[in-house]
């Protein structure tokens, strides 16, 4: 069994100490009012019990509360008072400094916590460990001096999370979505270095990787590109090709049509195209930017973003090859094709894909494949979204996140060069438990918390006033979000809809399983579910409405939060079944991952739930090894087509390298924490496996903590292996 130190590293749990700490205090009283022996020890078996009876490892500081609790309990208040007095004391000492611990702990690879923050995030690499220890001055810093104190002490709660605040000491927002058209068409610049408009494909691929990396650089969150601003520098290749062949034809006095060349220059088009995306594959996997990991990339692949067919046609080409070589794979250090986690592909159903007598059925079928074989592309609905986002159909930002429609001085919508400012999300699960079940003090807190949210929020905003343009020229001066002079600041990007700011919520399904005694799913209780949604959405509206700052409910995809959120709901409420028993709460307003439901069934009842989620949303099917049953990821394809504008089917794709095992790698529980092995040959080694899940929109590689792995573990098949699904 083991104990999380305050500087996240793993301890074996020594029931010596907490009896060696228990007899500090108890010698500090007069004999008559110190504990016997007895009862240390009973108090130090309570606690190796109840730490015994968790599916985690507990902290120090949960344990030193459980102390002072059963000191209590044995009647002996001044030995307690005496032992909170240590405690106190001890604090003020670490509060002298905040931040030395958990940095030497991460550079000695003892820091667990650390290790497991992040699932795209390797913590032995140089550039990572530089990130953290940027990242643990930075929490220190906004902590202390950047946060009001009733904002961070919620945080520290998990009231709230006040998201990626090791990143909030520097002027950074969170995720865009980059204008890669007016980077191509006119123009960037990428380390003082002037790019013009790309002469072929393979250029303009070229540029789009460079521009990536150097934006993934300049910001903390996710980024999206189109294939449809890549599509017309197809013909331009073909133009050269078409020049260069008749060129070479004549000047070897070869007699050729026009059809002949114009079908050699064709097979050096598809090469090119071949050649761009591999591009475009392997360098966003292998880039490395300066916080230590790949750029959180999404590719948007929609036929109907572009209006000349021969442009289309050419979109058609570049999205199959872009499918081909995902369902390919990429090499591991083995050489074996395993399943990377970026760029993440987004794939637009709509009325030229949806049907077999579509023009371009054969991509969907081909997307299907790719889903089954790589867990991507995700998919958006064309008909759903317009229904939801006044006509329009738009890829989202990172794993989820969604703009508001703007439109700009010529009444026109604007999607890319457009970003994020930030997320603060509200914990629903710890509103219910604080309520005690009753409805009319829940909806009193869930004000009180909103408007901590928003106080947060403004702090958000306002560390991005004043920015200079300088901080990120490729983001504000050189296209990829902004043209603005040097020196200019971003204020007004800040303002009426440019750019939005995310009121984030987790753990619905507990929470109105605490409130009604039933899953939101239950058609009594979905009422309840709905009405709280909508609260959330007439907030944001409200502030909108006082600020002109676009604020928007965004359905947070916890990934490290998860846990602390439980960790923290089990320290103040106990252990509640069905709402705080297990290491993790359920992200936005999914269905639990326990919850029996087909796949079908779940899209459809989720459905709701998105549209007033429209910040950010996803919804996911988790599905087994699909790829001899093509049929039935069609099926789903189509009801997400029918009914839901974004969705998601969940495989597995997962290899061992000790006996070369491709199935899915298992969790099993080692001494009470849970570890991922190898069915076939038991291997453990996580070095030695490699395992991708989707955990929080993006699919992670690098393993999880212990609350996201047990809700990896716990979660049910929405399909099963012998359903066609029709």
């Amino acid at each position: 069994m083991k104990i999380l130190k305050r500087s996240g590293a793993e301890e074996v749990f020594d029931i010596t100490k907490i009896i060696a700490a228990i007899q500090k205090a108890n010698n500090t009283v007069s004999k008559e009012k110190r504990l016997n022996q007895r009862q240390i020890v009973y108090i130090a078996e309570t606690i190796e019990d109840y730490c015994k009876s968790m599916t985690r490892a507990s902290s120090v500081e949960e344990i030193q509360d459980m102390v002072e609790e059963e000191i209590m309990k044995q009647s002996a208040y001044n030995v307690a008072k005496n032992y909170i007095k240590y405690r106190y004391k001890r604090a003020m000492v670490r509060h002298s400094n905040t931040t030395d611990e958990q940095i030497l702990s991460l550079l000695e690879f003892d820091n667990e916590e650390v290790k497991q923050e992040n699932s795209n995030k390797n913590p032995a690499i140089n550039s990572v460990q530089r990130d953290y220890m940027a990242g643990e001055v930075s929490k220190d810093i906004t902590k202390r001096f950047l946060l009001p104190e009733d904002v961070q002490q919620a945080h520290e709660e998990g009231i709230i999370h006040f998201h990626d605040a090791d990143y909030f000491a520097q002027h950074m927002h969170n995720c865009c979505l980059v204008n890669l058209e007016d980077m191509l068409q006119n123009g960037t610049v990428i380390s003082e270095t002037t790019i013009e408009k790309p002469h072929s494909f393979s250029t303009a691929c070229n540029i789009a990787t460079q521009s990536i990396a150097q934006i993934a650089s300049s910001q903390y969150g996710g980024q999206s590109i189109s294939l449809a601003h890549l599509a017309p520098f197809v013909q331009i290749s073909r133009d050269k090709f078409l020049k260069e062949v008749r060129e070479e034809f004549k000047s070897q006095n070869i007699d050729a049509t026009e059809t002949e060349i114009a079908n050699v220059a064709e097979m050096r088009v598809m090469r090119e195209i071949r050649q761009g995306v591999q591009m475009i594959q392997y360098q966003v996997i292998t880039l490395m930017t300066t916080n230590g990991q790949a750029p959180f990339v999404t590719v948007f692949m929609y036929l109907n973003e572009v209006e000349d067919p021969n442009t289309k046609r050419d979109l058609a080409l570049i999205i199959e090859e872009m499918l081909y070589q995902r369902i390919k794979g990429v090499k591991n250090e083995t050489g074996v094709y395993i399943t990377p986690a970026f760029p993440k592909l987004i794939y637009v159903l709509e009325e030229d894909n949806i049907t077999p007598d579509s023009p371009y059925y054969y991509l969907t079928e081909l997307a299907a494949r790719c889903t089954a074989k790589r867990m991507v592309p995700d998919y958006i609905s064309e008909k759903v979204m317009k229904e939801l986002k006044e006509g329009n159909c738009y890829t989202c930002m990172g794993c989820r996140s969604f703009l508001t429609v703007y439109k700009d001085e010529n009444g026109k919508p604007k999607f890319y060069g457009r970003f994020n400012q930030g997320v603060v999300t509200l914990n629903l699960v710890d509103i219910a438990c604080s309520s005690g079940g009753d409805l009319s003090k829940f909806y009193k807190i869930l004000d009180e918390r909103l408007k901590l949210c928003y106080k947060a929020l403004m702090c958000r905003h306002n560390r991005l006033k004043g920015t200079p343009s300088d901080v990120a020229p490729i983001l504000w001066q050189y296209g990829a979000l902004a043209r603005l002079k040097k020196g200019e600041k971003i204020d007004k990007l800040l303002l009426n809809g440019y750019s939005t700011i995310s009121l984030g919520y987790a753990g619905l399904c507990e929470c109105t399983r605490y409130m009604t005694g039933k899953s939101h799913t239950d058609p009594s209780a979905t009422p309840f579910a709905l009405d709280l949604m909508q609260r959330l959405n007439d907030a944001c509206a409200r502030w909108r409405a006082e600020t002109t700052i676009h604020f928007s409910l965004y359905g947070t995809p916890l990934e490290s939060t998860t846990y602390k959120f439980a960790k923290c709901l089990q320290k103040r409420f106990g252990i509640i079944e069905g709402v705080t028993d297990k290491n993790y709460i359920t992200n936005s307003y999914h269905v639990h991952v326990g919850e029996n439901i087909n796949a079908f069934d779940k899209l459809t009842f989720e459905a709701q739930f998105q549209k007033l989620s429209p910040g950010g949303a996803i919804s996911y099917v988790e599905v087994p090894n699909m790829q001899n049953n093509i049929p039935a990821v069609l099926a789903i394809i189509r009801h997400i087509y029918d009914n839901i504008m974004y969705a998601e089917l969940n495989t597995k794709s997962d290899y061992c390298q000790v006996c070369g095992f491709d199935g899915e790698i298992k969790i099993v529980n080692d001494d009470g924490k849970l570890v991922w092995e190898c069915p076939n040959c038991g291997n453990r080694n996580e070095n030695k496996l490699n395992v991708a899940r989707r955990t929080c929109g993006y699919i992670g590689t690098q393993f999880w903590n212990q609350g996201r792995t047990q809700e990896i573990k716990d979660r049910v098949m929405h399909l099963s292996n012998h359903e066609t699904a029709f």
